[in-house]
């Protein structure tokens, strides 16, 4: 059985730390190394907290946080099999969640897996969700990116896995300080140079956010600054995606009689693609 760390970083976690971590240590089948939390400097009584529950952690101050260097920095002292990245708003509900994970790289089968993701809001999100995280497991690797394009890519550290070694020969991040999108650059690595990628719709965790129309301006701003800097990602096109996100949407709001979705629909749809274009050009 693999030995597996599982690295989470905190920020303002207080009254999510104590059931994330509960639900951590219930998990079956699987063999835990450590958990590994890094505390980002807080404004709340995360730090407390973690003291109260007895939980070992690293404190950083809030200009050395990094999405992607912070998790580099643990993921390579590592000394277990599997690194697990997971995000500290992601809630798990099943004790299956980690064995389901991990058990193909344990296998050999695949050298990095994901969850799906469960929104259990009714905000736009909630159908976001459903379109990119479906009822049926998959598995892409190279031969897959002449049909999938830029979707070959989608992967996500709210819930993933990697074999310890195949990041350390990857390199990470390559030590670069990513605001956003850290799980595609490692994705793109991992197919690229010929590995396999599983979304395990299995190992189910609730992720849901209330974003505002301000938010989600400033994380497309931020991805359009992901791909301009990451340039060799435009010789992928998005095969349509966006636009079969958008009509997916539609379709389930209108469904579903959601109104307030309904009413927010074209404003979100446009500051998402403002926000895009203003973060590719400048």
């Amino acid at each position: 059985m693999s030995n597996i760390d599982i690295i989470c970083p905190l920020y303002n976690a207080e009254k999510e730390i104590e059931n994330l971590h509960k639900s951590l240590i219930k998990q079956k089948n699987v063999n835990i190394n450590e958990i590994k939390y890094i505390l980002t400097q807080s404004e709340d009584n995360t730090e407390q907290k973690l003291k109260q529950l007895n939980l070992e952690y690293e404190k950083i101050n809030k200009e050395d946080f990094s999405h992607s260097l912070t998790r580099e920095k643990v993921a390579l002292k590592s000394k277990a099999n599997i690194i697990v990245f997971i995000t500290q708003d992601i809630k798990i509900i099943r004790e299956d969640w980690l064995y389901n994970l991990t058990k193909d790289i344990t296998s050999g089968e695949v050298e990095a897996c994901y969850s799906r993701q469960i929104c259990n809001n009714n905000t736009i999100e909630k159908y976001t969700r459903e379109f990119n995280y479906g009822k049926q497991s998959k598995t892409v690797s190279k031969k897959d990116i002449e049909e999938l394009k830029l979707k070959a890519f989608f992967f996500s550290d709210a819930s993933s896995a990697i074999k310890k070694e195949i990041f350390v020969q990857l390199n990470g991040y390559d030590g670069k300080n990513l605001p956003i999108n850290e799980d595609m650059y490692i994705a793109y690595k991992i197919i690229n140079k010929g590995y396999k990628i599983k979304y395990c719709a299995d190992s189910e965790v609730i992720h849901s956010h209330k974003f505002t129309l301000k938010q989600y301006y400033n994380r497309y701003k931020n991805a359009g600054r992901f791909f301009k800097e990451n340039k060799y990602f435009d010789n992928y096109k998005i095969n349509k995606l966006g636009g079969n996100l958008a009509k997916y949407i539609l379709k389930r709001v209108i469904q579903d009689k959601n109104f307030r979705v309904f009413i927010n629909y074209i404003p979100n749809m446009i500051v998402r693609l403002v926000g895009m274009q203003v973060g590719k050009k400048f």
